[in-house]
């Protein structure tokens, strides 16, 4: 176990030093099961610290000042988030797997998935060979940091160190993380660095100085990055589920709400510099659009919202809230995304008042992760609809195609490979006293849209602290058995095994040559691939068939006849169409 200076690390196995940043403390107690109250020796800057006998497995807490809390580096709980804390010994981890590395970032195809959704740590492990099997090659685990209740999205996470109780042990986190390595998948975190959730965050009462409160953020006040001990949190946090639990990648939560951008890439060179012998994959989501922080050394990539943004547009047709930045020329928009990634890079968005973003066409395809649907953009919707309920099935099928064939790293949200009916809801699970304000909260915040205007359709929004909320979230594998279910997932696997086989052996090194909007859904994009080959896709989510000078033999289609038609100079309505031609032989490859 790697020694930090938050919380409690075993020294041997019946020592350990446990430390606490309190700040402002008159007196702290180490309190365990079976001992007397043992006062902690107070250090330079606001640290407390003590040696003592102790092993794996001993519960313990801190009294500051009179207060009894949990370590907020807390490694496991022993219940709830205002319990009791447990000493974890990761030594103990018992690895098959152990020589596994990674693997490269432009082989990366990401499932982001809810642990508990899923059955916890175990049912995420049982379903581990058919994911394999669909053609993804890295999952990605939505915030299992310890929340209050026994259900939670995980972005209301108090003890960022500590594996929910209700997912699973800390063992079967790592059987589960060393199971996938084992059958060649990564698996990455969503981890949340700035802000804590609503109940159980000590931090705000032992260490103020964690917190700027005149800076202030969707949830409160800003977290204090300039503080030493605050970045030591943090940073410590990272390296631990990267080295401890030996996850090959993280996916850092809204860092447009960090209050120090600087320190992003500090953190990036720290854990490049800790584990260099890894494929260690950093991924952000940034609403800002800052391109400085991706790079070699930095950020592999950022969730590309506006390629998002812009396909639900063109395939719902939708225009309220952000997506009001999309509503004009999209497929102009679209085709901005496959050629520099961002829509923004500078320009005024009408939704934030304010100019967006930074240029972005220097950076490769691979520095954007896109995707149709994840857990905000279904679940942030007042019923939770998935875009099998919201889109044409043959145009949905076309962006599909689009998605997993074009450079960027494409991502999927669980259940989207069979077309899953089963909504995805915002649910969590907090007190009697924190319930009703989300609740109320929540329908609060689709007031302005046209469709609840009506208090009656506002008071139908699931009430995300109701057990049903949470059940009816639960997608049904045994979906994708059913006839229609089963065209859908057959078409995303043959879909993935062509990326494989034809796109992924040349993307590195890809760059996009354009992109031009060839009608008011239709776009053609153009990359120059690693080995010089040159591919091409043409993407129509209209209606109407659009006339293009894209030709040449056919790599994919998603629909018959649409290689003649192409042919032809016309590209069918709701199709997409991929070529790959080897500029240097002359020759087209068939997938």
């Amino acid at each position: 176990m790697t020694e930090t200076r938050w919380g409690a690390c075993l020294l041997g196995p019946a020592q350990a030093r446990f430390r606490l940043w309190a700040p402002g403390a008159g007196a702290v107690l180490l309190e365990r099961d079976g001992s007397a109250p043992a006062p902690m020796l107070a250090e330079a800057d606001g640290w407390w610290s003590i040696e003592t006998a102790a092993a794996a497995g001993d519960r313990y807490r801190y009294r500051v000042d009179g207060l009894l809390l949990p370590d907020p580096a807390s490694r496991q709980q022993d219940g709830g988030v205002h319990d009791a804390s447990v000493i974890v010994d990761t030594s103990r981890f018992a690895w098959k797997h152990a020589d596994w590395r990674g693997r490269p970032w432009h082989e990366t195809i990401l499932y982001e998935l809810h642990a508990g959704a899923m059955g916890g740590f175990r049912g995420v492990t049982e379903a581990l060979p058919r994911l394999q099997a669909l053609g993804v090659t890295a999952i990605e685990l939505m915030p299992i940091a310890a929340f209050p209740g026994g259900r939670n999205w995980g972005y209301d996470g108090v003890l960022p160190f500590a594996p929910d109780s209700s997912l699973g042990t800390p063992e079967e986190l790592a059987a589960m993380i060393d199971t996938a390595h084992g059958l060649g998948l990564m698996v990455f975190l969503d981890v949340v660095y700035n802000h804590f959730g609503p109940d159980g965050a000590y931090l705000h009462a032992v260490a103020k100085r964690f917190f700027h409160p005149e800076i202030h953020t969707p949830w409160g006040a800003a977290i204090a990055f300039d503080e030493p001990a605050v970045r030591a949190y943090f940073e410590e946090n990272a390296l631990y589920w990267l080295r401890e639990f030996r996850f090959d990648g993280l996916r850092l939560d809204a860092v447009h709400a960090i209050a120090d951008p600087d320190w992003l890439d500090q953190l990036a060179r720290r854990l490049r510099a800790a584990l260099p012998d890894r494929h260690i994959h950093l991924v952000l989501e940034n609403e800002d659009n800052a391109a400085r922080h991706l790079g070699a050394d930095l950020f592999d990539a950022q969730w590309n919202d506006d390629g998002h943004n812009t396909l639900h547009r063109l395939l719902t047709g939708e225009t309220e809230a952000y997506y009001v930045d999309y509503a004009e020329a999209p497929a102009e928009k679209l085709a901005a995304v496959l050629r520099q990634g961002f829509v923004f890079t500078g320009q005024h968005s009408r939704h934030r008042e304010q100019p967006r973003g930074e240029p972005s066409a220097h950076l490769p395809p691979t520095a954007f992760v896109l995707f149709l649907q994840n857990h905000d953009q279904v679940g942030n919707r007042a019923f939770g609809e998935r875009l099998a309920h919201l889109a044409d099935a043959d145009a949905l099928a076309a962006a599909t195609a689009l998605l997993l064939l074009c450079p960027q790293i494409p991502m999927l949200f669980m259940g989207e490979e069979w077309g899953a009916t089963a909504p995805f809801f915002f649910f969590t699970d907090h007190n009697a006293e924190l319930a009703p304000l989300v609740r109320d909260g929540r329908r609060a915040e689709f007031a302005h849209f046209a469709a609840f205007q009506d208090e009656v359709r506002r008071e139908s929004i699931p009430d995300p602290n109701d057990t049903e909320t949470f059940a009816r979230s639960i997608p049904d594998v045994a979906e994708a058995e059913l006839p229609a279910h089963a065209a859908i997932l057959a078409r995303h696997r043959a879909l993935l095994a062509l990326r494989h086989h034809v796109i992924i052996p040349r993307l590195q090194g890809a760059q996009a040559i354009g992109a031009d909007a060839v009608g008011e859904a239709a776009v053609v994009a153009r990359w120059r691939l690693g080995d010089g080959a040159v591919l091409a896709i043409a993407c129509n989510l209209g209606e109407a068939a659009v006339d293009t000078t894209l030709a040449g033999d056919l790599l994919h289609e998603t629909r018959a006849g649409a290689a003649a038609a192409l042919a032809a100079g016309r590209l069918d309505a709701r199709c997409t169409v991929a070529l790959l031609l080897d500029i240097s032989a002359g020759t087209t490859d068939h997938g």
